[in-house]
């Protein structure tokens, strides 16, 4: 559970490192959401809309996020590849929680982890499994 809270506080500490002013430019539809407002500057957006966890097996979760293009673009420049959004998302993300990992002393090398599951819903959201 305190590695749980640790990632919470980490995450909410590496999105505070990389906000930017909340004052945006004005638009002719003006944006209201963080997404929309980091979009319309042109700027990278990700976030964790929520944290899933298995009641009957805490090990077993997933983390439900949501970023824009320019993130995808941004991590693109940064050397990460993939034919879907989506993978290059989950690399970032995993090496993200290799980092954690190993600030606290863990080691989570980088080992074949199976496959990535890619499903677009008709919402417009994706399923990542």
């Amino acid at each position: 559970m305190g590695q749980i809270i640790m990632l919470a506080e980490f995450w909410n500490n590496f999105k505070n490192r990389f906000k930017k002013d909340k004052e945006a430019k004005k638009y002719s539809s003006s944006p209201t959401t963080e997404k929309e407002l980091a979009t319309a500057r042109k700027e990278p957006y990700i976030t964790v809309l929520q944290t899933h966890v298995n009641p009957d097996n805490v090990r077993n979760g997933f983390f439900e996020l949501d970023w824009n293009d320019y993130f995808v673009l941004q991590l693109r420049q940064a050397g990460y590849e993939g034919e879907f959004e989506e993978e290059i998302v989950d690399q970032w993300f995993q090496d993200l929680c290799r980092n954690v990992a190993g600030e606290e002393g863990m080691s989570l090398d980088r080992r074949p982890m199976g496959y990535i599951n890619i499903k677009k819903m008709v919402d417009g959201k994706t399923e990542v499994s």
